[in-house]
């Protein structure tokens, strides 16, 4: 792990909650980013699946320099390049892709590929990956699975940022387990409350998902 990923995986470990977005519209990149910030979220994903995903990430890297933004499913060597080019923070993948995890560690862009079998696990290992996205987390079999999979690595201190499932009902969960690095939520702002340009109910529901996290951290140091 390089000094510039250990750092921001640090960062993101601390905010333990990212907002996962998908973002339809440049011009909601402000808006979403300024609603999460308002709640006490200040980390995001913005994923790779719009036209208007990298163009929404450079606006939000400039407007909010505090929010930890990253880009979700890299899945090629160019994509990883396009993620530099936008200031991406960091970089995730739903998958484990030797030559996107290799492109990613030439350009040091921060990166975690996704897992969900101890075969995916030792191939990010072969790349000095430490952290990685559990996805689809619930799908997958939930905490029950990951421990059981986990289990044979646990030594090499290896954290998990869950993705696919995950709620307000459930993320509090996985925010308790030692496993996790972070949890990864699309909840906090989906298509429909973006669409509606609805920023207060995002707000809302990420000062709900602050509260859990807060409520977990103070009830552990008591």
């Amino acid at each position: 792990m390089t000094d510039r990923e250990s750092s921001v995986f640090s960062q993101l470990r601390t905010e333990a909650i990212a907002a996962v977005l998908i973002l339809e519209r440049e011009d909601d990149a402000e808006p979403v980013a300024e609603a999460l910030l308002a709640g006490g979220i200040r980390a995001m994903e913005l994923t790779l699946r719009t036209p208007a995903a990298l163009a929404a990430l450079r606006r939000i890297r400039r407007a909010f320099p505090e929010m930890l933004a990253g880009l979700g499913t890299v899945l090629t060597p160019d994509q990883v390049l396009q993620a530099v080019d936008a200031d991406a923070a960091f970089a995730v993948a739903p998958g484990m892709n030797p030559t996107t995890v290799s492109a990613a560690r030439d350009a040091n862009l921060p990166f975690a590929p996704g897992i969900c079998t101890p075969s995916d696990i030792e191939q990010a290992l072969a790349f000095h990956c430490r952290l990685l996205k559990f996805f689809p987390a619930e799908p997958c079999g939930g905490l029950k699975y990951l421990e059981a999979i986990a289990a044979p690595y646990h030594h090499l201190g290896l954290h998990y940022i869950p993705l696919g499932g995950i709620s307000e009902s459930n993320c509090g969960d996985w925010l308790r387990h030692p496993l996790t690095g972070a949890v990864g939520g699309s909840w906090l702002a989906p298509r429909d409350l973006i669409a509606r340009k609805d920023w207060a109910a995002i707000t809302d529901r990420a000062a709900r998902a602050i509260a859990i996290r807060n409520g977990i951290r103070n009830s552990s140091e008591t």
